[in-house]
C-alpha cells in the first residue's frame, strides 16, 4: 500500500494525496454479504437533529464482515481484496470449504488465493485467528476479543496493531494501539498481523468537498458562537474562549470521564501515554 499525490492543476488537487489502492482486486461486492444502511442525517425517529454536522454523502452499504471467526479448523481462501466505504480498512471475501463466503479485516499483505484458518492449534500466521493462549509472545496481533465469544472489538481501524506482552494465570496482556496496557483473557480470540492499508494515516482530502462525499458538514467552532450557545463563545474581539470545554461545559482537554468505580478498572495496568 503506497500513496500517490497530484500535480497541483486544480486548487482541489494541491494538497490531495490519496492511496494507489493496488492491493484491491474488484470493484463488485459480494450480494449476499451487503445491507442496507440508513442514512438519518443526524435525525432522531421525531425527525429532530440530535447530532450536529452530520447529513448528505454518497450512499453506502454495510458490508456484514464476520469477527467472530467461529468456523474452527476449516480451510477458507481468499478470493478477493476489496475497498469497504464504511471502514479505513480493505476487507477480504474468503471462501470456505463448505462453500461458505465471509467478509473479513484484510490484514496487510493478505494475498489473493491464500489460505487461512482459525480455532485451536492453528498455526501463528497472518490472516489466522486464534486464542491469545496459542499465540507466541511478541506477535502483533488485530481484532482482539474484550470477552469470550463477544466478537473482535480492539485494533480494527487501518494500520492498527497490538502487541502481546506476556501471559499470567488465566489473562493475557496486551498493549493496545492508544498505548494502554491492559489484561485480557487468554480464552479471548485474536488474529495474528497488522490491519491493511497501513498508510492511511498519510491520506490528505485536498479538498472539503471530499469531506462532504463521506457526510460530514461543516463544523462551527464553539470560540465562534455567541456565549448562549457555548461556554466559549463571546468576547470582544478576537477572544480566546477560556479553558477549552464542551457545549455543555465540560472541560475538553484531560478531564477524566471513565466513570471511577468501573469494575474493569482492575483490568488496565497502565493508561495510554499522553
Amino acid at each position: 500500500m503506497a500513496v500517490r499525490k497530484f500535480k497541483p492543476v486544480t486548487p482541489g488537487q494541491r494538497h490531495k494525496i490519496i492511496g494507489t489502492f493496488d492491493e484491491i482486486t474488484t470493484s463488485t461486492p459480494e450480494k449476499s454479504l451487503l445491507s442496507p444502511k440508513k442514512s438519518t442525517g443526524g435525525r432522531n425517529n421525531s425527525g429532530k437533529m440530535t447530532v450536529r454536522y452530520i447529513g448528505g454523502g454518497h450512499k453506502q452499504m454495510y458490508r456484514n464482515v464476520d469477527f467472530k471467526r467461529q468456523k474452527d479448523g476449516m480451510a477458507a481462501t481468499v478470493k478477493t481484496i476489496e475497498h469497504d466505504p464504511t471502514r479505513t480498512a480493505r476487507i477480504a471475501l474468503v471462501v470456505y470449504a463448505d462453500g461458505e463466503k465471509s467478509y473479513i479485516l484484510a490484514p496487510n499483505g493478505l494475498q489473493v488465493g491464500q489460505t487461512i484458518i482459525s480455532g485451536a492449534g492453528v498455526a501463528p500466521e497472518v490472516g489466522n485467528t486464534l486464542y491469545l493462549s496459542e499465540i507466541p509472545l511478541g506477535t502483533l496481533v488485530h481484532n482482539i476479543e474484550l470477552y469470550p465469544g463477544q466478537g473482535a472489538a480492539m485494533a480494527r481501524s487501518a494500520g492498527s496493531y497490538a502487541q502481546l506482552l506476556a501471559r499470567e494465570g488465566k489473562f493475557a496482556i496486551i498493549k493496545l494501539p492508544s498505548g494502554e496496557t491492559r489484561m485480557v483473557l487468554v480464552t479471548c480470540r485474536a488474529t495474528v498481523g497488522v490491519v491493511s492499508n497501513v498508510d492511511h494515516n498519510l491520506e490528505s482530502s485536498g479538498k472539503a468537498g471530499r469531506k462532504r462525499w463521506l457526510g460530514r458538514r461543516p463544523h462551527n467552532r464553539g470560540v465562534v458562537m455567541n456565549p448562549v450557545d457555548h461556554p466559549m463563545g463571546g468576547g470582544e474581539g478576537r477572544a480566546s474562549g477560556g479553558h477549552p470545554r464542551s457545549r455543555k461545559g465540560l472541560l475538553a482537554k484531560g478531564k477524566k470521564t471513565r466513570n471511577p468505580k468501573k469494575t474493569t478498572s482492575k483490568f488496565i495496568i497502565s493508561r495510554k501515554k499522553k
